[in-house]
């Protein structure tokens, strides 16, 4: 076999691949062939969390709505009030009993506070738990 004989077989050869190559590339987007009776495509279920059941809403106890209005009323008559009006001051009330929370910025205001809230009708006692923190 001479060279240019050998240069046409190994250019054949190569052709040749380059040629399977191409037809199986080219069978990869061919579509199965459809039957009669195709099977419908089943789709999953989907997925749905579930609900954890809530209790009924009830409404407030009266004792409950009586204390808020209790805490509501201490709170507006401590924002009313000349020198407590900037101070954030959170009230709890539960029986006539009226716990005072935050920061007051003297000890003056901190007792202030206090005298106002055992003022208003329906406070039996006052707990002040007020702190004095400088800035407030």
């Amino acid at each position: 076999m001479n060279l240019s004989e050998r240069k046409r077989n190994r250019n054949a050869s190569w052709h040749a691949a380059a040629c399977l190559l191409a037809l199986n590339l080219a069978a990869c987007g061919d579509k199965p062939p459809e039957t009669a009776n195709p099977a419908p495509a089943m789709k999953p279920a989907p997925v749905v969390p579930e609900k954890k059941a809530e209790p009924p809403k009830e409404a407030p106890s009266p004792k409950a709505a009586e204390n808020a209005a209790l805490a509501a009323k201490v709170k507006t008559a401590l924002a009313a009030e000349r020198g407590l009006e900037a101070l954030v001051i959170d009230v709890d009330a539960k029986d006539g009993v009226v716990s005072l929370f935050g920061t007051a910025d003297n000890n003056a205001n901190r007792d202030k506070a206090g005298q106002v809230a055992s003022k208003v009708e329906g406070v039996k006692t006052v707990v002040n738990k007020l702190v004095i923190a400088s800035g407030s």
